[in-house]
């Protein structure tokens, strides 16, 4: 239930209907009591609650890009006071300049209004004012599973095992109501603070692609995207577990599977070459990451109506107690190291040292820029039942992991109508990443993956946008 109700009153002939008509009979009782009451938002929603930055202490800088910044926050009045949030802001006249980013910016809304499970981030709050738009997030302490990878080098097969089924839960949810996500990246899955893993930024996901259903944008990080994204032949749901897949071989190696040294030479890495596995990885690892990385999405496994199911099945898996592990009963193998709620030391020390400040925006949109806007308020069900009884954050640019690797470049949808009112149901097209990787030095033990390493620190690039 959302917070704001669009009441749409068409006009329509009916005086000719005769099923239409009612006649009522009023009888009136002597001494009733009657009371004039104004319809005003605040007498029909008494239950809601009004929401707006002055709710909310800014406490420090998490993130920043090139249309806003994320802040942690605390909730100063209201329903959950005292709480601690991300706050995520995005200036309105930055993002209506380009129709891609006001697409992303409606989808990441409205498919985080529409989801709810346990690895994917909650969603309390989404306002506006004049010159911004405001989503307050569930606080995640434990950072990105990106910078766990930057401290261990590569996880060992348990840790990578717990990770990569908490994603396939969430993939195999988002997939059973018709969404796919199309950007998973070590960047875009964030840790809780009890080391659970939160997919985050759904600014490329596509809604209502069902069985059959197929897309044609052009979105992703070149590293993680699919074969038939990259050829454009159209793709479903089978290209998350492509991109699942690649995460695999980058947690337990080091570095996706294909890379180089620019983002044309990637491409052609992905579409011709043929997949090399290290020696060291388990057969049953071998095996999971060959068939998530089919390059014909038809042999791909998790392609079938079975979906994430057939990806449960898999022997690589087999130490899982799937229902435990969606009901959080299975110890994360690492524990975010947190003196606090506030704690900010899983997050990059360049932007916590940043005075927090959301600085005043008067910028004045036309009618047109701002009904794209239309809808943005919502309160999260969770809170109005509290009310009864009493957000990628936005990729940073990361120094060379290997060499042969390209700069990572986002792509992000592009074909959209700005006009639109935000609505359940999406359409978007175009926007990339890339990424540079040298190969680390790895030592087979056992068959299994070798102990953790450094490697030289990963860069994150700020997603590009191509015209």
């Amino acid at each position: 239930m959302a917070g704001v109700f669009d009441i749409d009153l068409e006009t329509e002939d009916i005086s000719d209907t005769e099923d239409d008509v009612c006649d009522f009979t009023v009888t009136e009782s002597e001494n009733v009591q009657t009371e004039e009451v104004e319809l005003t938002s605040e007498s029909v929603n008494r239950n809601s609650e009004r929401v707006g930055p002055d709710c909310f202490e800014l406490l420090t800088v998490l993130g920043k890009g090139a249309y806003g910044k994320v802040f942690q926050v605390r909730k100063v009045q209201g329903a959950q006071m005292g709480k601690i949030f991300a706050m995520k802001v995005l200036k309105k006249a930055k993002v209506v300049c380009n129709a891609k980013d006001t697409a992303h910016t409606r989808a990441e809304r409205e498919i985080l209004e529409t989801v709810r499970h346990p690895f994917i981030v909650d969603l309390l709050y989404a306002f506006q004012t004049g010159g911004k738009l405001y989503l307050i997030l569930e606080y995640l302490s434990g950072g990105e599973v990106f910078m766990q990878l930057e401290k261990e080098g590569i996880f060992m097969e348990d840790t990578a095992c717990f990770y990569l089924g908490e994603i396939t839960l969430a993939l195999g949810h988002l997939h059973s109501n018709g969404i796919i996500y199309r950007d998973l990246k070590p960047e875009n899955i964030m840790l809780n603070h009890e080391g659970h893993i939160k997919l985050t930024d759904f600014g490329l996901c596509k809604e209502s692609i069902h069985d059959g259903t197929v897309t044609h944008t052009f979105c992703g990080t070149i590293e993680y995207m699919a074969p038939e994204i990259l050829t454009r032949s159209g793709h479903n749901r089978a290209v998350d577990w492509w991109s699942l897949g690649a995460l695999m071989y980058d947690m337990m190696t080091g570095s996706p599977p294909f890379t180089a040294e620019n983002r044309k030479k990637t491409i052609d890495k992905i579409l011709k070459c043929k997949l090399n596995l290290p020696p060291y990885l388990t057969i049953d690892a071998r095996d999971l990451i060959k068939k998530l990385l089919k390059k014909s999405p038809s042999q791909r496994l998790g392609s079938s109506k079975g979906d994430c199911a057939d990806i449960q099945k898999h022997p690589f898996f087999r130490h899982i107690s799937w229902d435990d592990l969606l009901n959080k009963r299975v110890e994360p193998p690492y524990k975010p190291q947190l003196q606090s709620d506030e704690d900010v030391s899983q997050f990059d020390t360049r932007f916590t040292i940043q005075t927090p400040v959301d600085s005043p925006d008067d910028t004045t949109l036309s009618h047109s820029a701002e009904l794209a806007f239309a809808g943005f308020t919502y309160v999260a069900p969770s809170v109005l039942e509290s009310l009864k009884e009493g957000f990628s954050f936005e990729p940073r640019t990361r120094p060379v992991r290997r060499h042969n690797s390209s700069p990572r470049t986002p792509i992000s949808p592009q074909n959209f109508s700005a006009a639109g009112p935000f609505k359940a149901g999406v359409s978007g097209d175009s926007d990339l990443h890339s990424h540079s990787s040298p190969p680390s030095a790895l030592s087979p033990e056992n068959g299994a993956a070798s102990q953790p390493i450094r490697t030289p620190a990963r860069v994150k690039k700020v997603k590009g946008h191509h015209r």
